[in-house]
């Protein structure tokens, strides 16, 4: 019965209590009473579940009001409910989540609020209905993680869409030893290492389905390149090179959300419409597709050898228009 009874008291602290709301020892026996059943818990047996429930790690604080009454809020709950409100955001708008997925993990959230911060929680969500409805994200994450901790290979069926806008799976046998999850550009990747062709090979997440786990592998991992400048997408690039370019004023915020560290500017006055960018990027035909697809709004000025790929790029794409040239 006292188990049962400091479970009900933690929960009501937890509903009912925060930062600006406390309760008197004689709310918590009302509660008691009415929602629990529990008559005649005295004020003494509640102060003992109350230090008790303190002991155990709940910030529990007392305040003395009016006539000397003692208050008390569970104040620590985990996390704050800016936290929290900030994680039920982000769960909203993840578009690999079902709508199912998301109230039951936003319903887990509730549990950490009080009535007064549910309500705050529930008028701020909007939730996101796209998703591919055959996958468990949650699911496949979960096992994917436990396969990387314990070095097992990996197999999976993998798809791709065909002319008729179906997901096609293939089934074969891959034996890849996964090693890192990497979310980029709202998708999540996995970065597998082929033993057989000493490669390191890399698959999407959401496009994985009947994942199975392997033997467990002793292999020594050759080191990763990291990233040593701005890149386009999750493939390694040919090579990365400092690229000089010239922006049109009114890409400049975008340019920079883009870049970041890896950017600098030359002076320039407020009257020049262009400035001279420099930037440390991965080139490879991704980044010259990228650089495209602002028009003529980014002109790549040097080094010779990255502009020359860059034309010849473009050259690919008006040899596709014969037209163009009459």
């Amino acid at each position: 019965m006292d188990q049962e009874r400091i479970i009900y008291i933690l929960d009501y602290l937890s509903r009912y209590t925060d930062e600006n709301k406390a309760v008197s020892i004689k709310e918590i026996q009302e509660h008691l009473a009415h929602a629990c059943n529990l008559t005649r818990v005295n004020d003494v047996t509640i102060r003992r579940d109350l230090d008790r429930l303190t002991s155990a790690g709940n910030h529990i604080v007392k305040y003395s009001r009016e006539h000397n009454t003692a208050y008390y809020a569970l104040i620590d709950k985990g996390f704050s409910f800016n936290e929290i409100r900030f994680l039920v955001d982000s769960v909203s708008i993840n578009k690999f989540l079902t709508a199912s997925q998301k109230k039951k993990l936003i319903k887990k959230f509730e549990g950490m609020c009080s009535d007064a911060e549910i309500r705050q929680l529930i008028s701020r969500i909007t939730l996101n209905e796209r998703c591919s409805p055959s996958l468990d994200l949650l699911e496949n994450l979960d096992l994917i993680h436990r396969l990387i901790a314990d070095r097992r290979k990996i197999n999976f069926e993998y798809g791709k869409y065909d002319t008729d806008k179906c997901m096609k799976y293939y089934k074969k046998k891959r034996e890849l030893l996964p090693v890192k999850v990497i979310y980029f550009k709202e998708r999540i990747y996995l970065k597998c290492y082929n033993e057989a062709e000493e490669r390191w090979r890399i698959y999407r997440v959401d496009r994985m389905r009947y994942i199975e786990g392997g033997e467990v592998s002793r292999t020594r991992l050759p080191k990763e390149q990291k990233a040593e400048g701005f890149v386009t997408d999750m493939f390694e690039p040919e090579y990365f090179e400092y690229v000089k370019l010239r922006v049109k004023r009114f890409l400049l915020d975008d340019m920079l959300e883009h870049f970041g560290d890896y950017a600098s500017i030359s002076p320039y006055s407020k009257k020049d419409e262009s400035v001279i960018m420099t930037v440390h990027v991965g080139v490879n035909r991704r980044f010259f597709l990228w650089a495209l697809s602002y028009g003529d709004g980014i002109e790549l000025l040097s080094p010779e050898r990255v502009r020359e790929g860059y034309l010849r790029e473009v050259r690919k794409i008006l040899g596709a228009y014969p037209e163009f040239e009459k």
